[in-house]
């Protein structure tokens, strides 16, 4: 790695690795600005070996050099700088490359002073968490070398990414000359450790190329990208009022009455319908006032921003400091009881919708429960009306079917009393008949003589006693003989 920023201008081209190298992992990585300089490459990594339970086991052979692997893009250098703290004293070089096919995230190859450093931090830090509050996880990997493959130059290339640059833009000193370490930004920029620890941004001092590309912002109503402002407080992104108007229309609904425009990054009020430029003013002098005082101290405890009178220095800070302090908390105050009102209202109206919902919903069941109840009662209104009906013609038929079996009584009682007395009848006839021809048996049974008599002689009617019992009545019987009574 070059100490100007950037690999050295004879680039080997791309070949296939070694059999020495077989073993070996290779990520391929790319570094510089993409509209002006790009610089491609390979690290070849030892495998990734498992932690043991009381240490890692440590390749043979490796080198004082290793790699950082997926480092979240939202750290910027200062943040890369805390997090490995004190070794960044035991660094030589700090390199950011993006590695292929990750964009949210980026890598750093770290050369540094000795092996036991490098084995120090790989132990400290292989598989300890960026951040308490988010899950990325430091990778670390032994290198065992970096081999660049290729350097693309654009025709519009800048003097400033081509020209060597022997001293850290921040302090103008040599970079060899701090036992820091030297970091080169992912634009191919070299700078001392400890100057660009204290660059809060994370776009480079010297070209302002940004590691973290943006998203493109829109309005979650309209979606234009123009004129873009949004809520300081829930962060609500609305156009301005000389596009759709949209911001002013959250504030209207909601009382959040700060809003941030992306261009500018100035912070509008609504309620004062001005810029709050003053939430950062000074009472004191009425300048704009930053507190972000981080001086490098040396080994004797001495800071090198501090100059002059200290005493009248920290005292006028502190005076700006609280005055900032007390007006911030004015305004928080204020805020936080407008935000109370607004969401007691907010469940006031809730509560009276819901209320109301509730009552709709009761009577709504009363009415339905009524109209079932009111139906059924119908219902068993006709059901009733039917069964009467049915039970009059009933009735009805009950009596016709009397009448009509009384009839039915007296015709049989009648053809019993026909049917007695023609029995009677047969039955007179029927002795008769009986009588008759007994008497002829007779005669035929008597002697000649009596028979002779007999012949030719007529039978008389005698009123017997079963006749004489029925009315007096009597079938007179006659007979014609063929003969005389002599």
């Amino acid at each position: 790695m070059a100490t100007a920023g950037k690999p050295s201008a004879s680039l080997p081209a791309a070949a296939a690795p070694s059999t020495s190298f077989n073993a070996l992992d290779s990520v391929h990585f790319s570094s510089g600005n993409p509209r002006i300089e790009e610089t491609r490459g390979v690290v070849l990594l030892h495998p990734d070996q498992p932690a043991a339970s009381s240490s890692p086991h440590l390749p043979v052979g490796r080198k004082p050099r290793v790699c950082v692997l997926a480092v979240p893009n939202h750290m910027t250098y200062a943040d890369f700088c805390r997090f490995c703290g004190a070794f960044v004293p035991h660094t030589l070089e700090m390199r950011i490359v993006r590695t292929d096919g990750a964009e949210d995230q980026y890598s750093v190859l770290i050369n540094f002073d000795t092996q036991n450093s490098t084995d120090n931090f790989y132990k400290h830090f292989n598989g300890k968490q960026f951040s308490s509050l988010e899950g990325d996880v430091c990778h670390v990997r032994f290198v065992e070398d970096v081999h660049y493959t290729q350097l693309i130059e654009h025709a519009h290339s800048s003097v400033t990414s081509l020209a060597e640059q022997p001293t850290c833009p921040v302090c103008l000193e040599r970079l060899d000359q701090d036992p820091g370490g030297i970091l080169t930004t992912i634009c191919n920029h070299s700078f001392h450790c400890s100057c660009i620890s204290k660059w809060t941004d994370s776009s480079c001092p010297v070209c302002r190329y940004c590691q973290q590309q943006p998203e493109k912002s829109m309005c979650s109503i309209c979606g234009t990208s123009e004129n873009l402002w949004i809520c300081v407080i829930c962060g609500h992104v609305g156009c301005g009022r000389y596009k759709g108007g949209h911001a002013i229309e959250h504030w209207k609904e909601t009382q959040h009455c700060y809003s941030l425009e992306l261009e500018t990054q100035k912070v509008w009020d609504y309620a004062g319908d001005n810029y709050v430029h003053r939430l950062i003013q000074s009472k004191t002098d009425g300048k704009l006032v930053e507190y972000n005082c981080h001086g490098g101290h040396t080994a004797e405890n001495t800071c090198s921003l501090c100059s002059g009178d200290a005493a009248m220095s920290e005292a006028l800070l502190n005076s700006k400091f609280e005055a900032i302090v007390e007006e911030y908390n004015d305004l928080v105050t204020s805020q936080l009881e407008k935000q109370r009102n607004y969401y007691e209202s907010l469940l006031l109206e809730d509560k009276e919708e819901t209320e109301k919902e509730i009552a709709a919903a009761v009577e709504k069941a009363v009415s339905i429960k009524i109209q079932k109840l009111e139906a059924k009662i119908d219902k068993c209104t006709e059901e009733k009306r039917f069964l009467e009906e049915v039970n009059g013609n009933l009735v009805k038929n009950q009596e016709k079917w009397i009448e009509t079996i009384r009839k039915a009584q007296a015709r049989e009682q009648a053809a019993l009393r026909l049917k007695d007395e023609k029995i009677e009848k047969l039955q007179e006839e029927i002795r008769d008949l009986i009588a008759h021809f007994e008497c002829q048996n007779a005669i035929a049974q008597a002697p000649d003589s009596i028979s002779s008599d007999i012949q030719g002689g007529t039978i008389l009617p005698v009123a017997s006693s079963s006749s004489s019992s029925n009315s007096g009545r009597s079938s007179p019987v006659r007979g014609t003989m063929n003969g005389k009574l002599k």
